[in-house]
């Protein structure tokens, strides 16, 4: 990765939503916690539901199941333990661009009382294979997995980035298809490294912004690795209908791959590179005192 770009969350022009709408509508794939499918701004939004666990933890008692209420948790259970986590990032992504629809699939586990089990990269592995035989049932233009590890890096000034081979199969089929892996960089004030698996290098890693567009202090960063940023704080409302503000590195990888769905779906025959190469030609000079310059995206622009 030579490019660091940074991308803004300002909603898409009307005539970029206009375009990107009805049956040709972008279709973003969505790894997280869990989905609440009631809230009223996710209707008619969600296009498929589907769990991917290495425990036997789905809601049909096995480790996958796809289907209408694959990705879900009971009602008591969902905002606890930050399990409300899926439901933001899927908010952040209509809030983007309310034409957007998605595809959740859940990926992290949860016992009966409602405790957080861990995720292995052989589940993150899994749901991108499953992913690449099925992104054109779905119509899946962009992939977007905020839940990231610090604890599987090396020391900082090394190769510290663990590249199991069959994720980075995954990912480099599925970019093959056109379809990135976005993934956040982390929000522990790390400034010589990033969390896996945006540290792979064939994954987008997201950074974050602060609302003056600046990149903000607690985004991880790594000169060679961060590719893009986009605004990491902004208010949604959470399960229980009032304002949450909500900051941090997943809210701009949802940004990040809300954009690329788009454009995509409007610039249908551009490869993986011809588009990564659209945005970086199409965007605006930002800088920040702690990493210096970066790429700031002109959405109106890239969409022509």
């Amino acid at each position: 990765k030579l490019i660091t770009a940074v991308l803004t969350l300002s909603l898409l022009s009307p005539v970029a939503i206009s375009q990107a709408s009805g049956a040709d509508a972008p279709v973003l794939a969505i790894l997280d916690t869990a989905i609440d499918t009631s809230l009223p701004n996710l209707q008619g939004k969600i296009v498929g539901e589907v769990c991917i666990l290495e425990w036997q933890l789905c809601p049909n008692g096995t480790n996958f199941q796809e289907g209408a209420g694959a990705a879900s948790m009971p009602a008591d259970l969902i905002t606890k333990n930050g399990f409300d986590h899926g439901t933001f990032m899927a908010s952040t992504a209509v809030q983007a661009n309310p034409n957007i629809k998605i595809l959740f699939i859940k990926i992290i586990g949860n016992t009966s009382a409602g405790l957080r089990k861990p995720t292995g990269e052989s589940t993150i592995s899994a749901a991108l294979f499953w992913l690449r035989d099925n992104a054109a049932k779905y119509n899946v233009k962009a992939i977007s997995l905020s839940q990231g590890s610090s604890g599987l890096l090396g020391k900082a000034g090394t190769q510290y980035c663990p590249t199991f081979p069959r994720t980075v199969s995954a990912i480099q089929q599925l970019n093959s298809m056109s379809i990135p892996v976005f993934s956040a960089v982390g929000n522990s004030r790390d400034y010589s490294r990033i969390d896996w698996p945006s540290c792979i290098p064939e994954t987008i890693s997201m950074g974050a912004t602060m609302p003056t567009e600046s990149i903000a202090f607690y985004s991880n960063y790594d000169s060679k690795l961060v590719d893009f940023y986009a605004r990491g704080t902004t208010v949604l409302y959470g399960l229980d209908g009032k304002k949450t503000n909500f900051a941090g590195s997943s809210a701009s990888v949802l940004v990040g791959a809300t954009s690329w769905a788009t454009i995509k779906s409007i610039k249908t025959t551009l490869s993986y590179t011809e588009m990564y190469d659209l945005i970086s030609k199409t965007s605006k000079v930002t800088s920040s005192s702690r990493v210096g310059s970066g790429k700031l995206i002109d959405l109106a622009k890239a969409i022509g």
